[in-house]
């Protein structure tokens, strides 16, 4: 059936022949190609709009309604209740789902916009109409499914890198901390030999703790040299019993006695079931010793294969350091009848200077013809300048390499459930410097006989400086780089007591202590 408006028996027919092919299915009649092309854009912009136009009045509108949904839903929930959102994001069920939901939703979609321009498109369309409709089309659903399948393809990787790592009990996200005032965790860097899976053990090369404020997320870094010795456990510890003073044989120099032979040695020495069921019995002998040390409960450990580490580097694209002595890439220094090893190069002196993961790696480690002393505080500006570079922009742009460098690189009991927390105060360390507490021979520290009542004395006393220098920080009046307040702050206690600046220097400001001063 046709219907042909004609003139009258006395003039030409003007009107346009319009056939059934011509009408969308609600009787409405299809645009021309170039209202086709624009209503497929616009319906790809907003899905459903294009079907509405076509007349799926229905479909469409449940599309649109669907769409109104979800994006409000998700508004709301952001503005409301922004740790449900991380929560989510670390659930590898939610993951999987929200993976399968994208690969979906990308497949819908672009049977919308093919469906769209197939309905408005003209019935009798010219082959370059058909030939820019097809490419226009599928222009569309590349840029629509694209993203999504690398969201899905995100979704599941950090699912299965999540699944890893215990999930723990069930916490409140509210108050995931359970009113703690602060979380200490110990870090121990290491490699466990070129080749060889992390799970087979490390050799420590770095002990710290960085201890978190849970309210401001401010980060305290405590670093322990790795040749201390005397290694002192509570009363109550059933290691008390094997080492009643404390890891130690008589020779303040036996390294294999020392801190970082710990991890391997004590578990060769006593039965592993002494501190209950433990993940890791090593880094749990290591948490209740250095907690003892310190006069602190240390409530996790993070592992960090350094044979891995240049890959976490890299993954975020490089850390920016300043560089104050010229430091070695490789090379040894002598030892019994070992001769020094020279290194391959080194990293040159000089301001803000860009690192790759290699040379990081090497920032952080090297010690040809230097100190432990001088490589703990090299350490300690490596990881500010991780804490720095790791905004949230950086990590969701590199985020699968980051989760895979970390899946190789870190173990942790931190279980899965407290992640969320976890990323919210690392979120909030970013508006806080870190600090670090001095265990070195500028205080009087001795790594063959320590004092470690006079150690606990000041790790308490530096604590609750930097949690001043923190609140400080965050008052309304007080800028940004508020830590930078007068030098008293960072070289002298915060109490505002008439006694403080008789108190020696307890911490000191990491972005002071990274600073450039050449040669210092």
């Amino acid at each position: 059936m046709t219907t042909s408006p004609e003139s009258n028996s006395s003039g030409p027919s003007r009107g346009r022949r319009i056939s059934v092919e011509d009408l969308t299915s609600d009787g409405g009649v299809r645009p021309g190609f170039g209202g086709a092309v624009g209503w497929t854009v616009l319906g790809t912009i907003i899905p459903g709009l294009g079907l509405w136009r076509a007349g799926h009045r229905i479909i469409g509108g449940i599309i649109m309604g669907l769409l109104v949904v979800v994006i409000g839903g998700l508004t709301f929930v952001s503005m409301t209740k922004p740790k449900s959102l991380t929560a989510m994001a670390t659930d590898p069920t939610v993951l999987v789902i929200a993976a399968v939901a994208l690969l979906l939703v990308a497949l819908g979609w672009v049977v919308v916009i093919t469906t769209t321009h197939l309905e408005l498109r003209p019935a009798r369309a010219t082959a370059v109409q058909r030939v820019t409709g097809g490419i226009l089309v599928g222009g569309l659903a590349f840029a629509v499914a694209a993203p999504m399948a690398i969201g899905a393809n995100l979704s599941y990787t950090s699912a299965v890198a999540l699944s890893a790592y215990d999930e723990g009990t069930p916490v409140n996200v509210e108050d995931p901390w359970d009113g703690k005032q602060r979380i200490n965790i110990l870090i121990l860097g290491g490699d466990s030999g070129t080749g060889r899976d992390i799970k087979l053990g490390i050799r420590p090369d770095s002990v710290s703790v960085a201890s978190i404020n849970t309210t401001n997320g401010a980060i305290t870094l405590i670093n322990i040299p790795r040749q201390t010795a005397r290694m002192p456990f509570p009363k109550d510890s059933p290691l008390h019993e094997y080492f009643p003073n404390g890891f130690y044989n008589g020779d303040p120099l036996n390294q294999e006695y020392a801190l970082n032979a710990m991890y391997r040695n004590i578990p060769a020495t006593v039965p592993n079931n002494i501190l209950g069921d433990t993940k890791d019995f090593g880094a749990s002998v290591m948490m209740v010793s250095v907690g003892e040390a310190l006069g602190l409960d240390i409530d996790y450990h993070v592992i960090v294969n350094m044979d891995g580490f240049k890959d976490i580097i890299n993954a975020i694209g490089g850390i920016t350091v300043n560089v104050n002595d010229r430091v070695p890439i490789g090379g040894s220094n002598a030892s019994g009848t070992k001769a020094a090893v020279a290194p391959s190069g080194w990293i040159e002196i000089g301001p803000n200077q860009h690192l790759g993961g290699n040379k990081a790696l090497w920032f952080a480690r090297g010690r040809y013809q230097t100190t432990d002393y001088k490589r703990m505080e090299r350490q300690q500006c490596v990881i500010n300048a991780v804490v720095k570079q790791a905004n949230p922009v950086n990590i969701l742009n590199n985020f699968q390499s980051i989760v895979a460098a970390g899946t190789k690189t870190l173990r942790t009991d931190v279980p899965r459930s407290l992640f969320p927390a976890l990323a919210d105060l690392a979120l909030k360390a970013q508006n806080n410097s870190i600090r670090n507490i001095l265990l070195n021979h500028s205080i009087g520290f001795d790594t063959t006989n320590p004092n470690w009542p006079s150690v606990r004395k000041r790790v308490k006393r530096a604590l609750a400086d930097a949690d001043a220098a923190a609140n400080a920080t965050a008052t309304p009046a007080a800028s940004p780089s508020a830590t930078s307040e007068p030098s008293s702050s960072s070289t002298q206690t915060a109490s505002p007591s008439p006694t403080a600046t008789k108190t020696k220097k307890t911490t000191s400001n990491l972005d002071d202590a990274c600073a450039y001063h050449p040669n210092k």
